[in-house]
C-alpha cells in the first residue's frame, strides 16, 4: 500500500476512545481499538471532520510554522480569502495584510487574486463545451480526494486547472524573482490555510507533479500574531497598499463565490462533505446532466467554515461580505487581455491526471481476493446491520472488512458477542445437568445402604 502524507494526526494521550469520530468520518477512515482511535492512512482525505467533532481535541492538524521562513531568502504570505473574515472587529483590509510584513514576511500576495484567474480559465474551458457535464471545481483538495476514493468514475468531471493556492504561489514567486533578482528556489511562498487538506495538497499534489507552495501555515497559528500587529499599527499611517483583488476573488472564501465568478450557464454550489457525498451519488446515478458547473466545498459554508479558522463560519461569512462591500469594487489587476494570455499559455492547467486511489486490497492474488470477498459478504450478512459503531468500526460492512484484513474479530460486535456468550452459557448449563457415571454409582450404593 502506498504511503501518504497526512496533516490530520491523532494525539494518543488525549484520545478517550469515545467513538464520536468514526461516525463522522466520510470515508470510514477511523477505527477504535483498545480504547484508542486509529486512522487508516489510505482512506483519510484530511477533511478535518474528526477535528471538529472530537470533544477531547485528540485530532490535530500538523502545519508549518513561522520558523520555516528561515529556510528562504525572501518570503511571501498567501492569505486565503476566508482568512480576512476572521477579524470581526477589523474594518481595514490593508491593516490585516500589512501585519504579515510585521511578523516576518517580505511581501503578500492575495490568493483571491489568483482565484479570479482560475475563475476566468474555468469559464474558458466551459465555453469550449469539450468537458463532460457537469464540470466539477478543482479548488477543494478534500473533495478531490473524496472522489478518488469513493467516486472514481467521476474523476473525468474535474476541471483540469490548478487551485488558486497553486496559481498564487507560482505568480508570487515569479513576480518576486523578477522584482528582487533573487533566485526562484530561494523564494518562499506560504499559504495561510483554513483547513488541513491544503497541507496535504502541498506535500502530495494531485494534478501537478511539484507544488510551487513551499509551506502551509494554519490560520489558527497566525491569528494572535496578526491581531497583535494590527493593534500596534492602527492609525500610524505606515501601511502599504497590498490589497489588489476584487469581489470576484474575495467571494471565493464562502460557498457560491466560485460559482458566481465562473458565471457560466447553470451552476450549483454545495458545501459540507456529507452533502457533497449525497450530490455525487446523484450524479453517479446519471442525474444533474443539465448542470454546467458544480462548486463542491468539503467545509460547511465553504472555506470560512474551515476547521483551522477562528471565527464561527456565519460570523466569518458576514465579516468577509462586509469587507467585500467596502474593498471589492476596485479595478481588477488583470485585464481581460492578460487573462486570455494566461489561459492560452496553459501555465495554470493541470499537468497530471487525478487518478483513483485504492483503499482496500484484500489480497494480491486475484483468486484469493475473490474468496475473501465471498467471505466478506458472508460475514456482513451475519452481522446485525445496526451500524451502531460500538465495535469500534463505523459500520457492519466496515467491521467485516476489518475481520478479513485481520484488524478485528466478529465478536467485537456486541450483538454477536452476546449470542456467543448465551450459547456458551447454555452449553455449560447442559453440562452441569449431566451427572458423571462415577458419581451416579456412588449415589446408588449409598441408597442401597
Amino acid at each position: 500500500m502506498p504511503q501518504y502524507f497526512h496533516s490530520v494526526t491523532l494525539d494518543v494521550e488525549k484520545c478517550k476512545g469515545c467513538t464520536n469520530c468514526i461516525k463522522r468520518c466520510p470515508t470510514e477512515a477511523i477505527r477504535v481499538h483498545d480504547g484508542k482511535a486509529m486512522i487508516l492512512q489510505e482512506r483519510c482525505i484530511d477533511c478535518g471532520e474528526c477535528i471538529r467533532c472530537c470533544p477531547n481535541h485528540a485530532k490535530i492538524a500538523v502545519t508549518d510554522s513561522l520558523e520555516r521562513l528561515a529556510d528562504y531568502q525572501y518570503n511571501i504570505a498567501l492569505p486565503a480569502p476566508s482568512f480576512l473574515g476572521q477579524f470581526k472587529d477589523q474594518d481595514n483590509i490593508e491593516d490585516i495584510l500589512n501585519a504579515f510584513l510585521l511578523i516576518g514576511f517580505d511581501d503578500v500576495f492575495e490568493v483571491s487574486l489568483a482565484a479570479e484567474i482560475v475563475g476566468f480559465i474555468v469559464h474558458q474551458h466551459l465555453l469550449t463545451k469539450k468537458n463532460k457535464k457537469p464540470l466539477f471545481s478543482s479548488a477543494c483538495p478534500a473533495v478531490l480526494r473524496l472522489i478518488q476514493i469513493k467516486f472514481p468514475d467521476l474523476l473525468e468531471h474535474i476541471a483540469c486547472v490548478l487551485t488558486p493556492m497553486e496559481v498564487a504561489a507560482r505568480l508570487a514567486r515569479e513576480e518576486a524573482a523578477r522584482k528582487t533578482g533573487i533566485a526562484y528556489e530561494k523564494i518562499g511562498a506560504f499559504f495561510i490555510s483554513p483547513c488541513p487538506a491544503k497541507v496535504t495538497e502541498m506535500r502530495n499534489p494531485m494534478n501537478t507533479r511539484h507544488s510551487a507552495v513551499t509551506g502551509v501555515i494554519g490560520a489558527n497559528l497566525l491569528y494572535k500574531d496578526i491581531m497583535k500587529q494590527i493593534s500596534k499599527e492602527a492609525g500610524d499611517g505606515s501601511t502599504k497598499r497590498l490589497h489588489q483583488s476584487t469581489k470576484l476573488g474575495m467571494a471565493w472564501g464562502y460557498v457560491t463565490g466560485e460559482s458566481k465568478n465562473i458565471n457560466f450557464g447553470t451552476t450549483l454550489a454545495v458545501s459540507g462533505i456529507h452533502n457533497v457525498i449525497g450530490l455525487l451519488e446523484e450524479i453517479e446515478r446519471g442525474e444533474l446532466k443539465d448542470v454546467d458547473f458544480i462548486e463542491l466545498q468539503a467545509c460547511m459554508g465553504g472555506c470560512v467554515g474551515g476547521p483551522l479558522n477562528i471565527q464561527n463560519l456565519f460570523v466569518g461569512r458576514v465579516k468577509l461580505r462586509d469587507l467585500i462591500r467596502k474593498y471589492g469594487a476596485q479595478e481588477p489587476r488583470y485585464q481581460e487581455e492578460e487573462l486570455i494570455a494566461l489561459h492560452e499559455e496553459r501555465h495554470f492547467d493541470s499537468t497530471e491526471p487525478v487518478l483513483p486511489r485504492a483503499i482496500m486490497t484484500l489480497d494480491e492474488d486475484v483468486s484469493k481476493a475473490l474468496i475473501k470477498m465471498g467471505r466478506l459478504d458472508q460475514i456482513t450478512s451475519e452481522l446485525p446491520g445496526l451500524d451502531c459503531g460500538a465495535c469500534g468500526s463505523p459500520s457492519c460492512r466496515a467491521l467485516a472488512e476489518d475481520v478479513i484484513r485481520g484488524l478485528a474479530f466478529e465478536t467485537d460486535c456486541v450483538i454477536k458477542l452476546r449470542e456467543k456468550v448465551k450459547t456458551l452459557a447454555e452449553e455449560i448449563l447442559d453440562l452441569a445437568r449431566i451427572v458423571p457415571p462415577a458419581m451416579a454409582d456412588n449415589t446408588k450404593k449409598a441408597d442401597k445402604k
